[in-house]
């Protein structure tokens, strides 16, 4: 990652490479990956099945076993802003947290069957590197164990926002991550934005599975972005709402379904940080200006303004860059974004006002969608000879896994353990 002299005399004193990282974390992560992940271009864990190639996650490395839930929240109090049709704005969102004991609780897939179904069909739609067939989507399986009971201990929370056209499990990897370190992490879809969201039952949509209304990047298109911009920052405040009675001991999920075991008792809404790419960098940096509730926030190559309404020229910039931050951020880029430059129209407002609470990471030798779990995925299907070496560098770049995972890992954590003191 990018630095300054000052910064990097700094680093080199404190013992951190240039990804912000302390060098013995990335190398205790980077072991955690061998064996599992293509780490070098040459070797790879997926498996071929009779539905095609089996991509594998990375392990996470903290010491805490892991639970996993869903929750279908309703709010009744917005309608839908892409179906009309639609009266209540619905939102799914995933729970990962430290857990007790798992023996007996199953290891959940990354993907419903259904939602797998549908992400092999719109996954190469939205991104054009992915290919059309050839993948087992519904086969990966995560490291975390489908109802486990929590551990009764007040954690940290995290919200996550994906990336534009995105579902909510293509950032597994880092949410197990963190939870793995002792955080309690919120994945978070927004519907009609989303690639798929699988619904576990009754629903105001007339399907079972939603898919996205984008038909590529919705940023060039200033009433498209603006609209899921403002949606998707409300989701993400409806949702911290919703936490807030789980944590008073409700529980939020529309259908009433049974919560895991000390689910509530792991909250420490005291504690809140933020973290999203692309889209969802836009989407938790907004959040951080509009809600205190919110204590620290990520975002991962997330434009600060609007749309501009003459392309090459500024956008407007939205409230955080125009005045600055007053609580911390991070601003994590990759080195080969092919837009950088507008990005820099935006990140360099909110880094000139916000009185060093805002700070600037770049990741070199990667790509736009290495923020997400594609950075594990995408060379893996390289191998598999189901994506080429220029779409693999398009999608995530050239740098090897065993580098950009614990790169952008170890920088999320260790700037939320500075600024939420997880012990």
């Amino acid at each position: 990652m990018s630095a300054t002299r000052d910064d990097r005399a700094r680093d080199d004193r404190a013992g951190v490479d240039r990804a912000g990282v302390d060098r013995r974390t990335v190398a205790k992560s980077a072991a955690a990956l061998a064996g599992l992940l293509l780490l070098d271009g040459t070797r790879t864990a997926q498996a071929r099945t009779a539905g095609g190639v089996t991509v594998r996650l990375p392990a996470p490395t903290g010491p805490h076993r892991l639970g996993v839930t869903t929750l279908h929240l309703v709010d009744r109090h917005r309608r839908d802003p892409w179906d009309s049709a639609i009266p209540v704005r619905e939102v799914m969102v995933t729970v990962f947290y430290p857990a007790g004991a798992v023996a007996g609780f199953p290891v959940a897939p990354q993907m419903t069957a259904d939602a797998a179904a549908s992400f092999l069909e719109t996954g190469h739609r939205v991104r054009r590197e992915l290919p059309e067939t050839g993948v087992n989507w519904a086969a990966t399986v995560t490291h975390a164990h489908a109802g486990a009971p929590a551990r009764p201990v007040p954690r940290p929370v995290l919200l996550y926002s994906p990336g534009g056209g995105d579902p909510r499990t293509l950032g597994t990897g880092t949410a197990e991550e963190l939870a793995s370190h002792g955080y309690v992490v919120v994945t978070i879809d927004h519907p009609g934005d989303a690639g798929e969201v699988d619904f576990p039952g009754a629903t105001a949509y007339r399907e079972k599975v939603r898919q996205t209304v984008f038909r590529g990047d919705p940023r060039p298109h200033a009433d498209f972005f603006r609209t899921a911009i403002e949606t998707r920052v409300a989701d993400t405040r409806f949702v911290l709402d919703r936490l807030e009675s789980l944590a008073a001991g409700r529980n939020p999920d529309a259908a009433g379904r049974a919560l895991p075991k000390h689910l509530g008792r792991a909250l420490d809404l005291r504690r809140v940080g933020a973290y999203g790419h692309s889209a969802g960098g836009t989407t938790v940096a907004a959040a951080l200006y509009e809600d205190r509730r919110i204590d620290a926030a990520v975002t991962m190559e997330g434009y600060l303004d609007h749309t501009p309404a003459v392309p090459g020229r500024a956008g407007e910039l939205f409230p955080i860059a125009e005045h600055g931050a007053d609580r911390p951020l991070l601003l994590l880029g990759s080195g080969d974004f092919s837009d950088r430059q507008a990005l820099e129209r935006s990140w360099a407002p909110v880094l000139a006002r916000s009185r060093g609470r805002a700070h600037r990471r770049v990741l070199d030798g990667a790509a736009h969608w290495v923020f997400s779990d594609y950075a594990a995925t995408a060379p893996q299907l390289q191998t598999a000879g189901l994506m080429s070496a220029e779409a693999r560098t398009a999608l995530v770049g050239k740098l090897a896994p065993r580098t950009s995972i614990p790169a952008v890992r170890g920088a999320v954590r260790a700037f939320f353990d500075r600024h939420l003191r997880v012990c």
